[in-house]
């Protein structure tokens, strides 16, 4: 029975798109396209670590009935790799989203996405230090190509405007963030052999606990986070979308094809943002955008597309 099927029941259908890596960071990427604008809207509202405790412990939550019977089962292979599954919820879950949302009180969605564009290459960076793993000659043409891409879409078709960008702490805090993140991406690969459902549950439940300390600092040095309609609607995405979906999304696709070539798929990110503003914004398409999606697009097929042997 084919997967295209539409008398094709359920479990079919899981089982392949579980096995579609680029099907899998595409829903990853479209995921975190708006957490960045999410992030920050937040910004005065709900203080970072309030933002991201919450974030998390809203996901584990949600994940937890699905994943228990599993995370039982996979309860052994996660003890015979603790230091690398806890290594893996401090950095992903924990420190990751709490420097990205901190950053976003001091910098632009737009300067965050233009940073974000250079998480290929840290990830080949990690890649070299952790695994011994070097960009091949594709994937290095094809980052370069789709960073050409994001900076056209993002720069609306005039380079020169990053001229005009001013860069302050954010930035650096966001640069950070990606620093984690990339170490997280590559240290993927020495996870335990587990069900993906047991890996989010797992890191999600200590990640949110690694940030009990910050958050009881946090609520003795800041404002509470007010509970408002716009505060809650923006846990509720921050939780479902960017948090449980993505993560279980992105955490497959990079067990099928390895971090550097699911790396490329950063640059994915800002166009969907792009997209978001023509649905939601009445924004027009412009030539910039075409031109930008062709190079983000051939550049993403050239880095993450299987060499051969």
């Amino acid at each position: 029975m084919s997967a295209a099927d539409p008398t094709a029941s359920p479990a079919p259908a899981r089982a392949w798109i579980a096995n579609q890596p680029y099907v899998l960071l595409s829903i990853t990427a479209l995921c975190w396209a708006g957490n960045a604008i999410v992030g920050r809207l937040a910004a005065g509202h709900i203080p970072p670590v309030t933002l991201s405790f919450l974030r998390w412990s809203l996901a584990f939550l949600i994940i937890l009935p699905l994943a228990w019977k599993q995370l039982r089962q996979d309860w052994p292979a996660i003890r015979s790799k603790l230091g690398i599954m806890i290594a893996l919820s401090v950095t992903g879950i924990g420190a990751f989203n709490t420097l990205q949302y901190w950053s976003l009180e001091y910098t632009q969605a737009l300067n965050t996405l233009l940073l974000q564009s250079g998480g290929p290459l840290i990830v080949a960076l990690w890649s070299m230090l952790l695994l011994r793993v070097h960009l091949t000659l594709a994937q290095a043409i094809g980052i370069v190509l789709s960073m050409v891409g994001v900076l056209l879409i993002l720069t609306r078709g005039h380079p020169a405007a990053l001229a005009d960008i001013s860069f302050n702490k954010g930035d650096l805090i966001f640069l950070v963030a990606m620093a984690v993140f990339g170490f997280y991406s590559v240290l993927t690969i020495k996870r335990p052999q587990i069900h993906g459902l047991s890996m989010v549950a797992f890191t999600f439940g200590c990640g949110a606990a690694s940030l009990i300390p910050l958050l009881i600092w946090e609520l003795n040095t800041r404002p509470v986070m007010a509970l408002d309609t716009q505060n809650l609607l923006s846990l509720l995405y921050v939780a479902i979308f960017p948090s449980t979906i993505a993560y279980l999304c992105f955490n497959r696709g990079v067990l099928l094809i390895g971090a550097n070539r699911a790396a490329p798929f950063f640059h994915v990110v800002p166009v969907f943002g792009s997209i978001m503003a023509f649905v939601f914004l009445g924004e027009r398409p412009q030539i910039f955008h075409v031109i930008g999606f062709a190079l983000v697009l051939s550049g993403v097929y050239a880095a993450s597309r299987k060499q051969a042997t």
